[in-house]
């Protein structure tokens, strides 16, 4: 068993799903991922907070839209003919919710080595370090993973 980020990983084999923004490919676990659907205009919510202002339907199911480009310190979305909405199924106050957020592209689903995570440079690397659980060399390409658990959190921007 390895230890990634003071965190038994029983198997360092993954299947992630690599999605980009802004041009850089980011990651999450596909185990987490419900479904992938073409984009979708939310339903704004008055007053909401600025981390999860709309809502989406998705197959009969009231779903929270996350500005995740927000939480990276990135601009706003383009509305690229590539874009796609990622709904992921996490765990929100102990309860499974699914909450969906935006991607410029969807690309792939590729096996990683969890085993081979680096760290991503405080220097060099604009998003906050709390949303990031480090990064892979895949093709010679970087790809940043996502720390979905502070990332999705409704309070973890007071923490960044």
């Amino acid at each position: 068993m390895s230890v990634i980020h003071n965190q038994p990983v029983e198997d360092a084999m993954s299947m992630l799903l690599i999605f980009r923004l802004e041009g850089e490919s980011f990651g999450v676990s596909v185990n987490s991922v419900h479904e992938i659907l073409d984009p979708q205009d939310p339903t704004m919510v008055p007053n909401a907070d600025p981390f999860a202002p709309g809502l989406i339907n998705v197959r009969g199911v009231v779903v929270p839209v996350i500005e995740v480009r927000r939480r990276l310190r990135m601009g706003p979305a383009e509305g690229l003919e590539t874009s796609r909405m990622i709904v992921v199924e996490h765990c929100v106050d102990g309860s499974p919710t699914k909450i969906a957020f935006s991607a410029d592209a969807v690309e792939k689903v590729i096996e990683a080595d969890l085993t081979k995570i680096e760290k991503v440079p405080d220097l060099g690397a604009s998003w906050p370090q709390i949303y990031l659980r480090g990064a892979i060399r895949r093709d010679g390409d970087l790809v940043v993973l996502l720390e979905t658990e502070t990332l999705f959190a409704p309070n973890a921007a007071q923490a960044a």
